[in-house]
């Protein structure tokens, strides 16, 4: 069995936890208000879809490793608790007013957002860092989230309402940079506990359909007006439904058997709700957006197939939860997506004239300060004090968590032979 954590280790996730929720404390109380205006109010089913889709979706998509269910859903959401906490601060520090932040419907979707883009880097290293790596990767990769987040929509002033910039491309990309510094050569050849079981694979899917069902929320909860909303909505849901049929497509034809892979039925299905994020609430028209749908299954398929392989094996990057090909690549393609369709129609909204250049440098900022912070974080998460588990100890629930115990096969095998017996009797 792999050993426990030592003491020492223990006490410094504890008191590394506490003292940061109470720093976060005093500093709401001393620049947090109430927004008192009824704008946002409309919000909150929106929120709520959000909310779903940070805690329960990105949760249980993670739970694909046989002995990291745990970890999965439960690191998951204590990363999701304190950066939607910290991530209020950072985002809210950009907008002050009167020395105080005010907090709202819109800002608890905005705070949700942020902790997206940290969620999304865990998938990168999921199983091979500590519970107290990922509370300081999250403060970091939050911290300069907020001020990507700024530069891209108040400096470039760029459109971006589903955040295949912001969030998926700077996540991925965060993570994948975390992964490169944080590699681990005794891994090189897989570990026997990173894969995954018939019961893990449908625990992951369940975070698949809330993540699928919910997209259109994600994608126009901040949308400044409500027919923008509404078109976000419709070009999200019909490029999620045609990046879906693509991914079975081609998860049959990339098969020598021609059957369907779970992995890719799990998460290129979601690449159409990514890639489509960046203009989902311009007018490009429904068919516009189910030929990006199907472009971005296309896509991460692909990815999947060709270059997880190849990040592993040539650039030493880890990549556990395949988020370049979920996140990385569709947000980029969704990026890209903004700067053509701005190119060929004029969009100006409440004032702002968005332009090709601005888009394209709001994609190529998000990616360099997220490969140089996502290095960064990764030197300090690698500094000795911090500790890890050994390769040995990856992906295994028990190194962090009290984990049942199995019954030998020999025993689980007579009792349900005994219990078959006494069936027919």
């Amino acid at each position: 069995m792999p050993s426990a954590l030592d003491t020492n280790m223990r006490f410094k996730f504890s008191i590394l936890a506490l003292l940061l929720e109470v720093i976060i404390i005093v500093l709401f109380g001393i620049f947090v208000e109430y927004d008192t205006s009824e704008a946002s109010q409309t919000l909150y089913p929106l929120f709520q879809d959000v909310h779903v889709m940070i805690f329960i979706g990105f949760g249980f998509l993670m739970t694909f490793l046989k002995k990291y269910g745990f970890s999965s859903v439960g690191i998951n959401m204590l990363i999701a608790a304190l950066g939607l906490q910290w991530g209020t601060l950072m985002q809210g520090f950009w907008h002050l007013r009167g020395g105080k932040m005010h907090v709202n419907i819109k800002s608890m979707i905005n705070a949700d957002f942020s902790t997206a883009a940290a969620l999304i880097s865990f998938g990168a290293v999921l199983g091979k860092t500590s519970p107290l790596q990922m509370l300081i990767l999250t403060i970091l990769e939050i911290t300069i989230f907020a001020a990507n987040e700024h530069l891209v929509t108040e400096i470039f002033q760029a459109t971006d309402v589903g955040a295949s910039m912001t969030i998926h491309a700077f996540g991925a990309y965060f993570g994948l940079a975390v992964a490169l510094v944080l590699y681990r050569p005794g891994l090189k050849n897989k570990h026997e506990n990173e894969e995954s079981t018939y019961h893990s694979d449908i625990f992951a899917m369940i975070g698949t359909l809330f993540l699928w069902l919910f997209w259109p929320s994600f994608n126009s909860a901040i949308a400044t007006e409500s027919i923008y909303q509404i078109k976000a909505i419709v070009n999200t849901y019909y490029s999620l439904a045609a990046c879906t049929v693509v991914t079975f497509a081609l998860s049959s034809l990339v098969d020598q058997r021609g059957k369907f892979s779970m992995v890719l039925i799990q998460n290129a299905t979601l690449a159409g709700g990514v890639a489509v994020g960046t203009c989902a609430d311009l007018s490009i028209h429904p068919f516009v957006a189910m030929s990006i749908g199907s472009m971005a299954g296309i896509i991460s398929v692909l990815g999947f197939h060709f270059l997880t392989p190849l990040l592993a094996s040539k650039l030493n990057i880890q990549d556990t939860c395949g988020v370049h090909n979920l996140h990385g690549l569709p947000g980029i393609m969704g990026g890209i997506a903004g700067v053509v369709v701005t190119a060929i129609k004029e969009e100006v909204r409440q004032g702002v004239h968005f332009t090709p250049s601005m888009q394209a440098a709001a994609l190529g900022s998000t990616i360099g300060i997220a490969v140089a912070g996502g290095a960064l974080t990764g030197g300090i998460l690698k500094l000795p004090f911090l500790g890890q588990a050994s390769d040995q100890n990856c992906f295994d629930d028990s190194v962090y968590w009290e984990v049942p115990k199995e019954k030998p096969r020999e025993i689980q095998s007579n009792n349900y032979e005994h219990s078959r017996f006494e069936a027919t009797m």
